[in-house]
């Protein structure tokens, strides 16, 4: 992910529970009639966020990211070496078919039960056209390292928390999700509602470095998110990202 662009709306970001994501809903429409329309350059600036605090955040945002990815290197290469399997599928089907999950990789750790959180995971999400909406990586076309590990204990959608039940930390796994465990008539995605999604994943061991550097990593993302609405984070909250 390139520091100028943040690739994808914390809105379509699998993590739909997390309280950071319902405090910036609200501050950002306590903003919202003064950034409306603007670009976020332009937010920041008439916000207070000057260039220096903008650059201080994008500065850490890809530290924290490149640490990551040095840190992920192994799985990164072990994860995208199936990347051959991210491509299309019929939408009517997988719909139809209901969830399905298929291993790539039988991991050789802790086995993950109904309702397990305790775990990190590198993802990528695709739709039937095979075009990617949400991921770890730092570029869905080119990627060449993780730049986040996915927290579950955060709250997922139904199709993830039931397709990775029986799966072992350190495999890959495909799963199909149908509309109804993804975001039926909820949320558009994938160009409209009702959209089945496919994801594969690598769950891992939630510990550190990894444990400490993932949540170091997210903070530094939603910083620079609220930054692009004009929102300087440690100025509204301290800093505290509790």
């Amino acid at each position: 992910m390139e520091e100028k662009e943040l690739k994808t709306s914390v809105g379509q970001r699998i993590v739909i529970g997390g309280i950071a994501v319902l405090m910036l809903g609200a501050t950002i429409m306590a903003y919202a009639g003064i950034v409306a329309g603007g670009s976020a350059s332009s937010s920041t600036e008439s916000e207070g966020i000057g260039n220096e605090k903008m650059a201080e955040y994008e500065n850490a945002y890809a530290e924290k990211s490149e640490e990551l990815g040095k840190l992920t290197a192994d799985d990164f290469k072990t994860f995208w070496s199936y990347h051959d399997k991210i491509k299309a599928y019929n939408e009517t089907s997988a719909n139809e078919d209901g969830l399905k999950t298929e291993d790539l990789l039988k991991g050789d750790g802790k086995k993950l039960e109904s309702g397990d959180k305790d775990y990190l995971a590198y993802y990528v999400g695709w739709c039937a056209d095979e075009s990617i909406f949400d991921s770890s990586l730092d570029d869905d076309a080119n990627p060449t390292a993780f730049v986040s590990a996915l927290d579950p204990s955060q709250g997922l959608i139904a199709g993830w928390e039931s397709g990775v039940v029986g799966m072992r930390l350190g495999g890959v796994r495909i799963i199909t999700v149908p509309s109804e465990l993804a975001y039926g008539e909820d949320s558009e995605i994938c160009g409209g509602t009702n959209k089945p999604l496919k994801f594969m994943i690598m769950a891992v061991a939630n510990e550190d470095p990894l444990k400490t550097l993932a949540k170091e990593v997210s903070t530094a993302y939603m910083k620079l998110y609220y930054a692009s609405y004009g929102i300087d984070y440690d100025a509204e909250y301290g800093g505290s990202s509790d």
